[in-house]
């Protein structure tokens, strides 16, 4: 049962714009009549897309584990939690006689993963992105808004997690982690319409003209044209349909598998010209392992006292001019495997990388 209080703000009416009030209500009707919960994988996007509907209390109240969250951050029950996050989005605060019918709140979920900016690439590979969306009638006794918080990174308290939450403007991003996941958001949005089969509006302006979703089967002839994409087309044709079948058969066999998984990746590169290095490298080394790699010489100009990340887009350049570009194997240590492919293969290595779960990354 959906209960909302009126507020004082306009609505969000953007009739262009795909965050918008149809959308989002018809989103909620997908979860709240057929699966309050969901997730499915998007083209170039690392990781599932995560889709939940949650409701105050019956979400919160009654679970050990969360009724010890709420204790610690201070709150007797969910509603008092909801309260706080409706002072922070201008809606009005559930009265007690309110409280008492135990009426129910429901607001939404979306989890994505993006790419960072590239201030903060050697700190962290992937920017997990959390978006709340709280429901609301303005200048309405129907519900007819919808207010949105914003969060990034994980969070081990979701109680704590979500009253961390900003409220946002969708259009105004405060700093480049928010102008990259408020983007994102927008495609992520045109993503789950195609999922779940909503319409959406005429006069919208798609994110994408792309279908969005992963559609490829894996085979083992996907493996072994990333082998191929990977190795600039110079590795064994016996060894590529050999590796190809045991990563094909690890990959199969689901997350649970991942010391082997990871095992057969690593092998991928030992037939592959590519470059372990310890996190922090010289210019110098990158100039030879680089070299040998790519089969001729390479040298590339750079600011003294420059050093390991700090020389990625010096070697880029370099490389850019012979069509070339440095990538890495995610070794989710604090080392690189690097390699290099040919720059017209990068958008297809990034795709069968989110579609194989080889994590390969830019520069």
């Amino acid at each position: 049962m959906k209960n909302f209080f009126s507020n004082l703000f306009g609505r969000n009416n953007d009739p262009k714009s795909i965050v918008s009030f149809d959308v989002m209500d018809a989103l909620y009707s997908h979860l709240y009549y057929v699966e309050s919960q969901f997730e499915f994988e998007m083209k170039n996007v690392h990781n599932a897309v995560s889709v939940n509907l949650f409701t105050f209390p019956t979400s919160f109240d009654g679970y050990e584990e969360t009724q010890k969250e709420l204790e610690k951050n201070g709150f007797k029950n969910s509603y008092e939690v909801l309260n706080e996050l409706y002072k922070k989005i201008n809606i009005d605060p559930i009265t007690p006689d309110k409280i008492e019918q135990e009426l129910e709140f429901d607001y939404l979920h979306i989890q994505f993963y993006t790419k960072p900016p590239e201030r903060i690439k050697k700190e962290m590979k992937y920017i997990f992105h959390n978006f709340y969306i709280f429901f609301c009638c303005t200048n309405s006794l129907e519900t007819n808004d919808f207010r949105i918080m914003y969060k990034f990174g994980h969070f081990f308290d979701y109680i704590k997690g979500i009253l961390e939450a900003e409220f946002i403007d969708i259009n105004t991003p405060k700093n480049d982690i928010q102008e990259i996941g408020f983007n994102e958001f927008k495609t992520i949005l045109q993503g789950i319409c195609q999922y779940v089969n909503i319409e959406i509006p005429e006069g919208v302006e798609l994110p994408s003209q792309e279908n969005l979703l992963v559609d490829e089967e894996v085979t083992a002839e996907t493996f072994e044209e990333f082998i191929n994409l990977v190795s600039r087309g110079n590795a064994d044709d016996k060894l590529v349909k050999k590796q190809s079948k045991k990563l094909l058969k690890n990959f199969k066999k689901g997350p649970d598998n991942y010391p082997e998984s990871i095992e057969a990746h690593w092998g991928i590169f030992d037939s592959v010209d590519c470059w372990n290095s310890d996190w922090k490298f010289d210019p110098e080394d990158a100039e030879y392992f680089i070299s040998e790699m790519i089969g001729q010489d390479l040298n590339f100009a750079y600011p003294e006292e420059t050093y390991s990340h700090n020389l990625f887009p010096y070697i880029q350049s370099a490389l850019e001019k012979l069509d070339l570009e440095l990538m890495t194997y995610d070794t989710h240590g604090d080392n690189y495997l690097f390699f290099v492919a040919n720059k017209s293969d990068v958008g297809r290595i990034l795709a069968l990388s989110e579609l194989t779960k080889i994590e390969v990354n830019q520069l």
